[in-house]
C-alpha cells in the first residue's frame, strides 16, 4: 500500500499526534508499505526521514504564543503536486485543521480516499487562547474538512458524539494502543522517588504539554493537602507561570525514553486536569504503569478510567472532588494498589500492533468507498486563511 500522510504536527515536535504518528510509521513500515509525510515546516528542517517514511516540509509559520507550533496556510496546488507525484493509494489526515483542509481538497480534486483522523479539539482551544465567539464558525471549519474525506475516525465515544452533533457523518471509532512493556510497573524506582520526595511523600503527577488547554494551574487545589509532593513531567509555553504558582512542586522538564518510563511508574496517582482531552494517551500510560488516575468526566477520559475501579472521574471544574479523589487515593495504601493493578490488567490488550492492523482496516474500507460526501468546493466558515490563494 501506498500511504501519504498529512500531518498537522510532526518532529521535531513531540505531542499526542506526533506520538501516534510514529507508532503508525513502525506499523506501515513492518508490513513494507510505502509512505510519504507532509508536515509543516521549512527545507532545512529534520528528520528527512522515519521509519522509512519520507518527510517533505511545506512553507509554515509559528505561533506567536507558542512557538514550537507551526501552521501551514498556503494554496493547495503545492499539495495536489505532492500527491500527484507520490500517487498513494489512500491519504491519512492527521488532526486535520489547515494543512489537512488543503489536503482533503487535494484529495477530492484528484479522486484519493481520504481518512481523517480527528484529535484536537481545535474550537475550544481557541477559547482558552482568548479567541472568544470564533467557536462555532471554527466547527464548522471542522465539519468542512471531515465531510470532505471518505472516512473520519474519532479517538473515544465522546468525541464520536461531538462529531455527530456538529453534523459530520461516516464517522468510526478509532483508540490508540499504549506500549506495555516500556509503561511497567517494575520501572518503579525507589531512587527516583527518594529524589522527588525526599520525605517519603506520596507523589501526585502529571505528564503533558505545559500549555493552556491542559488547565495545569488547576493542581494548585493539590498543593496543601498533606503528605503529598507534586511532580510535574512536561515542557511549554506556561512553565514559567506554573512554576509560579506551584512552588512546591517539582517540574521535571520533557522527558523521554526510560526517564519518562520511569517517572511514571513513580508515581503513586496520576491527575490528569484538561478537560479538552480528545483520548489522552498519558492517561493509559500512567495504567500500564499500574498508577491509578483522576481526571475531569470529558471526552478521551470517560472512555479510559472505569470509575472505581482503576481511578476516580470527577466533574469539570468541581476541583473540590479532585482534591477529594487524591486524598482518598493517596490515603489508602491498599485501595491505591487495587485500582493499579485493575488498571494495568484493563490496558494489556491495548497493543499498538492491534490498534495499528485495525487503522490499515480502515484505510482499505476509505480505498473500497473513495467518494466524500460533499461534491465541489466548500469553502463556507472556513478560516480566511485556510482558504486556496492562487499561485
Amino acid at each position: 500500500m501506498r500511504v501519504a500522510i498529512a500531518a498537522e504536527s510532526f518532529l521535531p515536535q513531540m505531542n499526542g499526534v506526533t506520538h501516534s504518528l510514529l507508532r503508525v510509521l513502525d506499523h506501515l513500515a513492518e508490513r513494507g508499505d510505502e509512505v510519504l509525510v507532509i508536515s509543516p515546516g521549512s527545507r532545512h528542517d529534520r528528520p528527512r526521514s522515519v521509519a522509512g517514511a519520507r518527510v517533505v516540509r511545506v512553507p509554515s509559520f509559528a505561533m506567536p504564543k507558542y512557538r514550537k507550533v507551526r501552521v501551514a496556510p498556503g494554496g493547495v496546488p503545492r499539495i495536489r503536486r505532492l500527491l500527484e507525484d507520490f500517487e498513494p493509494d489512500v491519504v491519512h489526515l492527521a488532526s486535520p485543521f489547515v494543512l489537512g483542509w488543503r489536503a482533503a481538497l487535494a484529495c477530492q480534486d484528484l479522486g484519493l480516499p481520504s481518512v481523517a483522523v480527528y484529535q484536537t479539539e481545535v474550537p475550544a482551544y481557541a477559547a482558552r487562547y482568548g479567541m472568544r465567539g470564533i467557536e462555532a464558525m471554527l466547527w464548522n471549519h471542522v465539519r468542512n474538512i471531515h465531510q470532505h474525506s471518505s472516512l473520519t475516525l474519532a479517538p473515544s465515544t465522546y468525541t464520536v458524539a461531538q462529531l455527530e452533533d456538529h453534523g459530520v457523518d461516516n464517522i468510526r471509532l478509532w483508540a490508540r494502543g499504549v506500549d506495555s512493556t516500556r509503561f511497567d510497573p517494575t520501572h518503579r524506582c525507589a531512587q527516583w522517588r527518594a529524589r522527588m520526595a525526599p520525605g517519603g511523600e506520596k507523589i501526585v503527577g502529571f505528564v503533558g504539554r505545559l500549555a493552556a488547554e491542559k488547565q495545569v494551574e488547576d493542581l494548585r487545589a493539590l498543593a496543601d493537602l498533606p503528605g503529598i509532593r507534586l511532580v510535574v513531567v512536561g515542557e511549554g509555553p506556561q512553565r514559567r507561570r506554573l512554576e509560579q504558582l506551584l512552588p512546591a512542586a517539582h517540574f521535571t522538564g520533557f522527558l523521554g525514553g526510560d526517564a519518562l518510563a520511569q517517572a511514571v511508574a513513580g508515581f503513586d496517582v496520576m491527575v490528569s486536569p484538561g478537560e479538552l482531552e480528545t483520548f489522552c494517551q498519558t492517561i493509559q500510560e500512567a495504567m500500564a504503569s499500574a498508577v491509578p488516575v483522576v481526571a475531569p468526566a470529558r471526552g478521551g477520559p470517560l472512555d479510559l478510567v472505569d470509575f472505581s475501579r482503576t481511578g476516580w472521574l470527577y466533574e469539570p471544574g468541581d476541583l473540590a472532588a479532585m482534591r477529594d479523589h487524591v486524598r482518598d487515593l493517596t490515603g489508602d495504601e491498599s485501595k491505591r494498589l487495587a485500582f493499579g493493578a485493575t488498571a494495568r490488567a484493563t490496558v494489556l490488550g491495548r497493543t499498538w500492533k492491534s490498534v495499528c492492523s485495525q487503522l490499515v482496516g480502515h484505510y482499505a474500507h476509505a480505498i473500497e468507498n473513495p467518494a466524500p460526501q460533499v461534491i465541489g468546493r466548500s469553502y463556507s466558515g472556513a478560516p480566511r486563511w485556510a482558504q486556496e490563494r492562487v499561485g
